[in-house]
């Protein structure tokens, strides 16, 4: 089956805030009284993301590789979870063309921070910052007051280099070099043969 051109990937998640917690939002520590609670550091967006990247390659979940029964997790920072999403990407044959986000919350306001969010983003999936769109409403008769949303969509596009590596290797090599390569290794393999008794021929009337 031929691969797609593109692919399309979505990604939701929510923790809730709670006191003597950093707060981090797309791997941006922002002051504030209250933090995101959670196995991890608690980085909704990232988490989202890491979900979208994942699931617009059919690589499953956060959580089938990260999962929040696994001490080994606690307190981890999410970048690892990016990080990982983006080498299953990878090896599906995909990079990331742009992604677009929603943070739904009460407090703090996203805006003076989401250029620096958008920064490092862009930064972890290696993309220029005009592909990464940061969004933020609260969530008026929502009653999550207390907690923090995060919604991701993410873009892939198909990664035309990733076919032309091994083709780009083999025209490297000069064909004359080749077929030097190959009547060399016929030569030696012919030289272990065995020789062939030579049939001495006896001419008639020969005593």
């Amino acid at each position: 089956m031929a691969q797609s051109s593109f692919r399309i990937g979505y990604g939701w998640d929510s923790h809730e805030f709670r006191k003597s917690i950093p707060l981090k939002i797309g791997g941006v520590t922002i002051p504030h009284g209250r933090g995101l609670a959670g196995h991890s550091d608690g980085d909704v967006l990232l988490h989202a993301l890491t979900d979208a990247l994942l699931g617009a390659v059919a690589a499953g979940d956060i959580g089938s590789y990260f999962p929040p029964s696994d001490p080994k997790w606690k307190g981890a920072d999410s970048v690892l979870f990016v990080r990982e999403a983006l080498k299953q990407v990878k090896s599906a044959g995909y990079t990331v063309g742009n992604l677009d986000s929603t943070l739904v919350l009460q407090e703090p306001k996203i805006g003076p921070h989401a250029r620096n969010i958008q920064k490092r983003v862009a930064e972890l999936l290696g993309v220029a910052p005009g592909a990464v769109g940061i969004k933020a409403k609260t969530p008026e008769g929502m009653k999550t007051g207390n907690a923090a949303i995060a919604h991701v969509t993410v873009l892939l596009l198909r990664d035309e280099h990733a076919g032309k590596k091994t083709r780009t290797a083999e025209a490297e090599v000069p064909q004359p070099v080749v077929d030097l390569v190959v009547e060399h290794t016929l030569a030696a393999s012919h030289a272990h043969e065995p020789k062939k008794k030579r049939k001495t021929v006896k001419a008639r009337g020969s005593i």
